[in-house]
């Protein structure tokens, strides 16, 4: 007997009609999970802080045949994430997902990071998912028929590293924010909440090690079985399932995106 509904299979890979934001959309994580759920059929409202490069980005998108909408603002800050729901609902009528893809590092050894910097990663990696979990759930709560967050973490989550005892404890404490997150939203409110963990990706910032003759590429495919370093397209599918209907059984999950790893 087929318990599978063949018009499920079929669509379950679909956002069409659901509405979702995307942080840190310029950049290149985020950037390609906003075209990833806006080429899956999402309305997308983009927000990062700096608004030529996200109203560039915003073109660029439309241009491809995404419907979507930007605006400008810190993650970090309460008010600007009020306002960052407030866009989404006053622009499409509502909130489904939550792709949450910015992140801030400042790499320095704890003798020498001072404190202020060290609530500067805290707020920007931390704090920050905590404002948009609060504020996007809240709005699809009223809207009353669940949603899906999709929150970008790291591997470093699970793994110290010297000079990142800020970005660790930070990422750390998002993955475990993640899994109470979805003890407070799965079973009441129908809002599945899991993480991604990515290793190293593709971007302005991380094109340097991406030299196949440096010793730090050869180091890391000592650890990576995939036998490479990411590239942003690689993010994409996992981003797209996590708000999709085929994972609507996930909920309090860090999942794995680093190539493998983890597993050496």
């Amino acid at each position: 007997m087929i318990n599978v509904e063949k018009e499920f299979v079929g669509k379950m890979f679909s956002l069409n009609g659901k509405v979702a934001i995307v942080t840190g959309a310029t950049g290149a994580l985020g950037s390609a999970v906003a075209a990833g759920y806006g080429f899956s059929g999402a309305k997308v409202v983009l927000t990062a802080r700096n608004k030529e490069k996200l109203a560039a980005f915003a073109e660029e998108l439309k241009k491809a045949g995404v419907e979507c909408a930007c605006f400008a603002a810190d993650p970090a800050n309460e008010d600007d994430v009020k306002a960052i729901v407030k866009f989404a609902t006053d622009t499409y009528g509502k909130v489904d997902i939550l792709g949450a893809c910015h992140g801030f590092n400042a790499p320095k050894n704890i003798i020498e990071q001072s404190a202020a910097e060290w609530k500067a990663i805290m707020d920007a990696d931390c704090t920050s998912v905590y404002l948009l979990a609060k504020y996007v759930a809240e709005q699809m709560v009223k809207q009353g028929h669940g949603g899906k967050m999709v929150i970008t973490s790291s591997a470093r989550s699970k793994m110290g590293m010297a000079g990142y005892t800020g970005y660790c404890t930070a990422k750390g404490g998002v993955d475990l924010m993640v899994q109470s997150l979805a003890c407070d939203l799965t079973t009441k409110y129908g809002i599945n909440v899991n993480s991604i963990n990515p290793t190293v990706f593709r971007s302005d910032l991380t094109e340097w090690m991406f030299d196949k003759d440096s010793a730090v590429y050869q180091n890391f495919l000592k650890r990576l079985p995939i036998g490479r370093l990411g590239e942003p397209s690689d993010f994409v599918g996992l981003a797209v399932f996590l708000a999709s209907p085929a994972s609507d059984f996930l909920t309090g999950g860090n999942y794995d995106a680093t190539g493998g790893y983890w597993a050496c």
